[in-house]
């Protein structure tokens, strides 16, 4: 049923969506095969804390994202004036904001933070307040990460086995981890496993 649910979250959003473009810049300061250490510079994600198994939780948080960026929101700066009368009157209108990918997802003490980065032309100023308190907007600073790019569904066996690689990946180019391994999915659910991408990424330093 959970997975019934989170196919539904992502069919509603990439049908209205159909494929997001833009994805976070960065610089790829190394690669071997399958693996990459990247370095990110400061950016706004989107997140919201859910609790649940994974399927639950992504379907969960994904939910609470798209209503986000779909109109769910207030942009603060762009109220709309009505008239030259008194009193100046003002409503808080809705703003869209365009899907990117990957949409991200850690576990963090028994819970998952599900995550979408802003598009880029977004600062603290003119990014839209979330109507929903359980959406949080947050500021990233500059950060490297140590990457592995595979295929195919993400399974708990298939988790397992690229997070095991990833930590030999770390080890073996002397960088130390500073927290969870998250996973970052980048195609809707129709997408064949051979033709999909998922990443593993670890903060390192």
């Amino acid at each position: 049923m959970t997975t019934v649910k989170i196919l539904l979250s992502f069919l509603i959003l990439f049908s209205l969506q159909l494929m997001a473009t833009e994805e976070p810049e960065f610089t790829l300061i190394h690669k071997e095969n399958n693996f990459e250490i990247r370095e990110y510079p400061p950016r706004f994600i989107a997140q919201v804390n859910v609790s649940g198994d994974f399927d639950d939780a992504s379907s969960k948080g994904f939910k609470a994202l798209a209503n986000y960026i779909f109109g769910n929101n207030t942009l603060v700066d762009g109220s709309q004036k009505i008239a030259m009368t008194a009193p100046v009157l003002a409503e808080p209108k809705l703003n869209k904001i365009a899907m990117t990918t990957p949409v991200l997802a850690q576990s963090v003490n028994n819970n998952w933070l599900i995550t979408f980065v802003m598009p880029k032309e977004y600062t603290l100023e003119n990014l839209p307040k979330p109507n929903n308190s359980e959406v949080k907007i947050l500021k990233l600073p500059a950060e490297k990460y140590a990457v592995v790019v595979f295929s195919g569904l993400v399974r708990e066996s298939s988790y397992n086995e690229k997070a095991a690689l990833l930590k030999e990946f770390v080890i073996s180019n002397q960088l130390n981890t500073d927290g969870p391994i998250m996973i970052a999915r980048y195609n809707p659910p129709w997408t064949l496993p051979f033709f999909r991408r998922n990443e593993l990424m670890i903060k390192v330093r």
